[in-house]
């Protein structure tokens, strides 16, 4: 099982740190984003991974020659202009022999139980809902109740895990989005299917307060056990 990172993006709104420094390098509770993707794999022996990258590629490599990839091998498939996710997708798998592979958005840090996806290609994880802002139950016009953050019951988001079949190859685009063009193709074939989870951390770093939040929980008593 080899799994791709989709590592290429310029994150602009993690400006100034970007300026600097790629997305994956961002460093959250002393380690960087792409060392906690790594070892997220590595603990469910996934140790052969392809890392689509773009923008500053080459201070990416540079750390992960720094720390001998992590026990894990590593090939670089790189970007000379934004491929989108369906694009950076199919330029990696020429790196891909095995009849199925695994994706995971290279800005995540979550508990995602990768044994549930694995079992059947054409997988991909579902989240519950969670608000980011206080909800309000209203009747008549009239507020009844203020709820602070919390799951949205059975409203299910995409996390950005994917267990796909090599064969879907010839539907994907040499460039565009895989969750715009290629997902709805699956959907309509009733091709693709999904592992709902539930009371799981899950965090996409898209902005400064991701990283504020995100560094917060996974050092809690609740989740540091996963986060080590």
């Amino acid at each position: 099982m080899k799994a791709i990172i989709l590592a290429g993006g310029r994150g602009k709104r993690l400006r100034p740190i970007t300026d600097k420094i790629p997305k994956p390098l961002i460093i959250i509770n002393k380690k960087p984003l792409i060392e906690r993707t790594i070892k997220y794999l590595k603990k469910y022996g996934i140790t052969d991974i392809i890392i689509s990258s773009g923008y500053k590629s080459n201070l990416i490599e540079k750390f992960l020659k720094e720390r001998k990839n992590f026990g894990c091998r590593i090939i670089f498939s790189t970007e000379k202009s934004p491929l989108g996710t369906g694009g950076a997708i199919k330029k990696a798998l020429r790196h891909v022999d095995e009849e199925s592979f695994l994706v995971l958005n290279g800005d995540i840090i979550t508990n995602i139980d990768l044994k549930k996806i694995l079992k059947k290609p054409n997988t991909i994880a579902a989240n519950e809902l969670k608000t980011k802002f206080g909800t309000m139950e209203i009747k008549n016009n009239k507020i009844v109740k203020f709820n602070e953050k919390k799951d949205v019951a059975n409203v299910w988001m995409n996390p950005g895990i994917y267990h796909l079949s090599k064969n879907i190859e010839k539907l994907i685009p040499k460039k565009g989005s895989l969750e715009g063009l290629v997902f709805p193709k699956m959907t309509k074939n009733k091709t693709l299917e999904t592992v709902k989870f539930k009371n799981i951390v899950w965090f996409s770093i898209d902005s400064h307060k991701d990283i504020e939040e995100c560094s917060k929980e996974i050092k809690s008593k609740k989740y540091s056990k996963y986060f080590k």
